[in-house]
This record gives structure tokens, sequence and C-alpha cells, in this order.
């Protein structure tokens, strides 16, 4: 698995924040492999949360970014596969939180609910925040192969 690289993707309700989330993947000098959509055009949101979920699980990526119109339909699509853990995030602290206690791969957006400097934020916190382990793994080691 490489960790520079992250995959990216979003309909068209995600379409302007997604661009703008590249610039600072860019800006950090990480690899982006980005998977669509871009355009306007109206696109199934789940092709985009499953694709982003596959370069995970494939390796062809470490973590993820996703964006649609609120963030919540491409989140449930990505965390359909049991390697990755996709978390819609609102604020610094859940940013942080899904980092520390859920050691999430992907991060999620609403492209119509959070604004651009909310989300550049979360995605900086993201980025940089390590796993807790410990008592998470435990917690972590159950969303992947659920009893």
């Amino acid at each position: 698995m490489t960790d520079k690289t992250i995959a990216i993707a979003c309909d068209h309700g995600g379409l302007e924040l997604k661009n703008i989330l590249k610039e600072l993947l860019a800006a950090r000098g990480l690899q982006i492999l980005d998977l669509g959509t871009d355009d306007n055009q109206s696109v199934d949101y789940p092709d985009y949360g499953y694709a982003v979920a596959a370069a995970i699980r494939d390796g062809r990526a470490g973590r993820g970014v996703l964006c649609c119109g609120t963030g919540i339909g491409i989140s449930i699509a990505a965390n359909r596969y049991p390697e990755i853990r996709a978390a819609l995030v609102h604020d610094a602290f859940t940013a942080r939180m899904s980092r520390e206690h859920n050691d999430a791969n992907v991060i999620c957006f609403g492209g119509r609910t959070t604004g651009p400097g909310v989300a550049l934020d979360c995605l900086e916190i993201f980025l940089d925040t390590p796993f807790g382990g410990d008592r998470h793994s435990r917690r972590v080691g159950k969303l992947s192969n659920p009893a």
C-alpha cells in the first residue's frame, strides 16, 4: 500500500469541493488518484464511493477522500467494503476522532453542507492525526469482522 497516494472522488454535488481539496493534497506533495467525476453531469454517488474503496483495498492508495452533496450516501457506499472505515466529518473534532479512535482511512464531506474552509481544516487534521491504538484497536478490529 502506498501511503503517499490519496484516492479522491465525488459525484456532481461534491465536484467543486473535490477540486479545492485536491489543491491541498497537491500542495502537500501527495500523489493524487482522481477517480472522478470531472463535470457537473448527474452521476450515481455509489460508483465513486466504490471506486475509492476498491483503490484502497487493491493497494493503489493508502487513504481516500470522498464528496457528494451531503457526504452521507457516498460514505455509506464506501463502507460496504470491509477494509474501509469511511467517516463523514463536519468539524475539526470529528476529523480528529475519526483518526484517533476509529482509524478512518477515508474522509467524507458534503459539498452542499460543508464550507471549503472547514473541509480544508478537517482534511489537514485527518492527514496529520495518527491512530491512537491501545483500547481502540480491539474496537476497530470489530468493524471489519462482525461477530
